[in-house]
């Protein structure tokens, strides 16, 4: 049986338990073999990050070191220009071939933007997407396209079975717990001298202060 690989990327600025919370749940729920974390070096959608590659890179190992199903991968971060995600599947598709099953995680709310990635109708060629939601949105909530609504209807899938069956071309949403951690409130509360004590795991504060981050 081919493996099974989940792909949680992001900016990670900082990683928090929130991503990590869904990464557990996620890996059990759809019986996976691994989660790689893809920390993005120049993301799309977003301005460029307040705190560096290596920096993100570095927290992200340290929270997830003692958990035998997570992986850290670097490989948006020895790229150049913008992290797009198809760019990053296609690398994938040629580390770990086209029999393995890769599921790309994504959060209901950038699912209703989706039709503004970068060749997005080819992304679902390579990978499955796995819909999680987010503290306070649904993909009810959020007016999805016609376009995504016909996307969404003729790609998905109820069992999680067949995203084992088959490499890429489905996909599936996945109830989860919402933790209501932001990395925009862990760095605001830095800024203001709040403790971000219980939002992350503790190897992460150390390193924060250590390199004095936000």
């Amino acid at each position: 049986m081919s493996k099974s690989i989940g792909i949680l990327g992001g900016t990670f600025n900082p990683i928090h338990f929130g991503h990590l919370r869904m990464a557990q749940e996620l890996a059990e729920d759809l019986a996976l073999n691994e989660v790689r974390f893809i920390p993005a070096s120049n993301p799309p959608h977003k301005n460029t990050p307040s705190v560096s590659a290596q920096h993100r890179a570095a927290m992200v190992q340290l929270a997830i070191e003692s958990n035998p199903l997570f992986k850290l991968d670097t490989r948006e971060l020895h790229r150049s220009g913008a992290s797009y995600t198809l760019d990053t599947l296609q690398s994938l598709r040629e580390d770990l071939g086209h029999e393995a099953s890769i599921t790309l995680f994504m959060g209901s709310d950038a699912f209703t933007k989706f039709d503004t990635w970068h060749r997005w109708q080819e992304i679902i060629q390579l990978c499955h997407i796995a819909l999680v939601p987010r503290p306070q949105t649904n993909v009810e909530g959020h007016k999805l396209s016609k376009n995504l609504e016909t996307f969404l209807h003729n790609h998905y899938a109820e069992h999680r079975d067949e995203l084992h069956d088959a490499p890429a071309g489905l996909i599936t949403m996945r109830q989860i717990t919402v933790l209501a951690i932001s990395s925009t409130a862990i760095r605001h509360a830095l800024q203001q001298k709040n403790t971000i004590r219980y939002l992350m795991p503790d190897s992460v504060i150390d390193y924060i202060k250590l390199h004095q981050l936000y």
